[in-house]
């Protein structure tokens, strides 16, 4: 096995302090997943970030993170609302191959990526090519997942939007971010409990030499009006406040 393309040992250390203990199975697999992430980044424009401690770092240890704060029972289903090169979701289906995942892209081309990703790595998942707020308004993805989670720069107002109507009552979304949030945070809370969501922990933690990260988790308490998510643009010019 290829372990050039990430830092094996340093992964498995980095994901038991997230009490996600990393069989040789699943670092096989993140090996091969960091070695198609390089090679089909020649290709298509995926991340900036290749190099071994990146890869593992900021892509397959940030996205382990989730595990740390919620707790994802067996079989849970699970969407990755704008999956982008899989982060968390793929990297969530290595540690966990009982979930079952959908992977939600508006671009084709990234989804075609992940379906060679999972090809080679022996797992299954359903890819999903659509915009979220078009996708949340079917019958058979609206509020019928135990988690959303998206690893996104938006703006967590609007992210909110495009996220909480795919999950069920009880549910929960989970929002990764990069940087400090506060502000962000509270200008977020009207819209979300508008939702039918409420921000249940806000949990900030720093990531090896990668800087500040912050986790933040909501329950569904309530559905979410059938008027909801508007169209992108509505979304945009008028943010829910």
């Amino acid at each position: 096995m290829d372990n050039s393309y990430f830092c094996r040992d340093q992964l498995k250390v980095l994901a038991a302090g997230f009490g996600v203990m990393l069989d040789e199975t699943a670092l096989d697999r993140f090996a091969v997943y960091a070695q198609k992430l390089v090679d089909w980044n020649e290709k298509i424009n995926l991340t900036a970030i290749t190099d071994p401690e990146g890869i593992t770092v900021k892509h397959f240890a940030d996205s382990l993170a989730v595990f740390q704060y919620a707790d994802i029972p067996q079989n849970a289903k699970v969407i990755d609302v704008g999956t982008g090169a899989g982060f968390p979701g793929v990297a969530l289906l290595i540690a966990r191959p009982d979930l079952k995942l959908t992977l939600l892209d508006s671009t084709k081309k990234k989804l075609t990526v992940i379906e060679d990703i999972l090809s080679a790595l022996g797992l299954q998942a359903e890819t999903l090519h659509a915009r979220a707020e078009e996708a949340a308004k079917r019958a058979e993805y609206r509020e019928q997942f135990d988690f959303a989670t998206a690893r996104a720069v938006a703006n967590l107002r609007e992210l909110s939007e495009y996220c909480l109507p795919f999950v069920r009552k009880g549910g929960r979304f989970i929002s990764m971010k990069s940087a400090k949030t506060d502000e962000e945070i509270d200008g977020a809370k009207k819209a979300i409990a508008v939702l039918g969501g409420k921000i249940e922990a806000v949990n900030a933690f720093s990531l090896a030499d990668a800087g500040e990260r912050t986790v933040i988790m909501m329950k569904k308490i309530s559905q979410t009006s059938p008027k909801y998510p508007r169209p992108s643009a509505k979304i945009a010019k008028y943010p829910l406040a």
